[in-house]
């Protein structure tokens, strides 16, 4: 589902329409990436849906309540504190980007009248919820606090000001004119499609695709090769659509399979999807939201059964990125200890001008021709001065040491902690949640559950997929899958995928003795960045070797490998037209 600008804009129409001076009765945070709002207007009381997930973040009216944990999360108190009671001024969207503004009317500790803004951006894997002060901008938390080591750009962390996303140098959509857009088509060389998106804000492939659609244009051709007549005709394509937001004249749709399953949502038709899909039509693009993700029952059912366990795994991030941070710290500062050996020299060298019970001498630096101050204690002698110098920096030096061995196990528990973050995040039965259970309980990170019977168990195999040129691929569902996939089932020939530096699963490519061809390898390389956590990203790496070339060094936790002579791809997440609707 394209949650572009346009979605955005009808989302925001529908909410001021529904909740704009309504009142906040209360705050939920069902999961560590949503909250929900339950606002009161008049007679009606509404309940808004608000997720940063990296796969569906959205905004949405929902009618049931999805289950809350027993005690409500920092960030929900937070939300309570600050909004609880307010009053919705306005819903407002940002240009034409995804960020939507809830500005609210409160009062603060003191009973005196404030303005906070609920900012929500729907950006993938950058979406976030921020709460700020509209007096100052200053940031009061975000749902996922960023620090300068992940966004050297923008930070949202408590206490900072709100700085919104770059624009990219992109041209909102209600400021494109006819000259300025046969201007940006006509001076790239980049596909139709592929220039209207990188060029104007609000609007996704899914939407640039079906313009050039309307418009009978090859979305891949050249934008430098298009001719101005054509040009023309797809821009009436647009300017109807900004005439059609303009005037708020949406067409919600929900397209299902033959099975009557949803397939996508928009709010305007799509004619690629309209001829081969049913069409249900909706009043907004609220209602034809729930009803495509309440349809998705199973996902839905999956993400509460493995709520506990996301739960687990942000809590221990949270502890394993806190003792990084910590450790890094302390290895900054030993790393700093060469200075105290020096003071220790210097004064060995010049002890004889040194006089007893001196707090301070200033000493000629040999290796920089420089003076060199140096503290002393009055109460000990220029020798123990120097004796006590050398004892901080063996200190230093063996805290270096261990501090930067802690640090590679951090490291190495984080990368373990962050992959089955991600399998549960990939999870699509019980099965594979309760496999995910049993792993973290063999890790001794949960405990088992008080007399829970043992039985076999009944997990799904492994993901399978055959490339266009018939080429098995296996991806694993968990690090036990992993394991076996990789060090058992495939052959030293065959060839292991694996997204680079990012959390995800392992995948094989089942040579049975043949040269893969380039295709197969980039589609192998797909399936691994789909099952992984950059899904929703493009231009993913992924590193690929012989089997032979993966090892499992000795007591390396389940699914961690190391491996040499690999190669990198870079491909869009995606799985092989043949085997996507065969996906479990």
């Amino acid at each position: 589902m394209p949650f572009d600008g346009i979605v955005t804009a009808n989302v925001v129409n529908d909410l001021n329409s529904l909740l704009q001076g309504g009142k906040i009765d209360k705050v939920y945070q069902p999961e560590h990436d949503e909250i929900v709002l339950s606002v009161h207007r008049g007679k009606e009381k509404h309940k808004v849906f608000i997720t940063s997930n990296s796969s569906d973040a959205r905004i949405q009216i929902i009618s049931e309540m999805p289950p809350n944990p027993v005690n409500p999360p920092a960030f929900c108190m937070l939300m309570r504190k600050h909004i609880q009671g307010g009053k919705i001024e306005k819903i407002v969207q940002k240009q034409t980007e995804r960020i939507v503004e809830f500005c609210i009317d409160s009062f603060n500790e003191m009973g005196f009248p404030t303005t906070k803004k609920l900012i929500v951006e729907i950006m993938g894997k950058h979406s976030n919820i921020t709460l700020t002060d509209s007096s100052n901008d200053r940031i009061i938390d975000s749902i996922k606090r960023i620090s300068f080591d992940v966004n050297r750009y923008r930070q949202l962390l408590p206490g900072m000001t709100y700085v919104y996303p770059p624009s990219q140098d992109k041209i909102p959509f209600t400021e494109v004119t006819e000259a300025l857009f046969t201007e940006i088509i006509s001076s790239s060389n980049q596909a139709v499609s592929k220039t209207i998106v990188t060029k104007i804000m609000g609007l996704s492939p899914f939407m640039a695709v079906s313009m050039c659609s309307s418009a009978g244009i090859d979305c891949e051709r050249s934008g430098s090769l298009t001719d101005r007549a054509d040009i023309l005709k797809l821009y009436r394509e647009f300017s109807g659509i900004i005439d059609r937001i303009n005037r708020e004249d949406f067409s919600p749709s929900v397209w299902i399979d033959d099975e009557g399953s949803p397939v996508d949502f928009y709010c305007f038709d799509h004619p690629d999807y309209s001829a081969v899909h049913k069409k249900l039509c909706f009043d907004t693009v609220g209602e034809a939201e729930e009803y495509y993700y309440t349809k998705k029952k199973s996902t839905n059912r999956i993400r509460q059964k493995s709520s506990d366990l996301s739960r687990i795994l942000t809590t221990l991030l949270d502890k394993l990125y806190l003792k990084k941070s910590r450790l890094s710290e302390d290895i900054l500062k030993a790393e700093g200890a060469e200075i105290y050996k020096l003071k220790g020299e210097l004064i060995f060298a010049n002890i004889h001008a040194i006089k007893q019970g001196s707090s301070s001498v200033s000493l000629y630096n040999y290796y920089d021709d420089s003076m060199t101050d140096i503290a002393l204690d009055p109460r000990i002698s220029p020798s123990e001065n120097a004796q006590k110098y050398y004892k901080k920096y063996n200190k230093q030096k063996t805290a270096l040491i261990e501090k930067n061995i802690q640090l590679e196990e951090n490291d190495r528990e984080i990368r373990y902690i962050e992959s089955v973050y991600q399998l549960l995040e990939n999870a699509s039965d019980y099965s594979d949640i309760e496999e995910i259970r049993q792993e973290l309980i063999n890790g001794g990170y949960i405990r088992k559950r008080g007399h829970a019977s043992k039985s076999k168990s009944t997990s799904f195999p492994a993901h399978e997929h055959r490339t266009s040129d018939g080429f098995r691929i296996l991806a694993g569902r968990n690090n036990r899958q992993n394991d076996i996939l990789t060090l058992k089932t495939a052959g030293s020939k065959d060839l292991w995928f694996h997204t680079k530096d990012i959390p995800g699963t392992h995948v094989i490519l089942f040579t049975e003795g043949k040269e893969p061809s380039e295709k197969a390898l980039f589609e192998a390389a797909s399936v691994a960045a789909y099952y992984s956590k950059g899904k929703m990203s493009e231009n993913v790496p992924v590193d690929y070797t012989f089997v032979k070339y993966v090892k499992k060094p000795s007591g390396a936790k389940p699914g961690m490998v190391i491996f040499d002579h690999n190669k990198t791809l870079y491909v869009s997440p995606g799985l092989p037209p043949e085997t996507e609707s065969d996906r479990k």
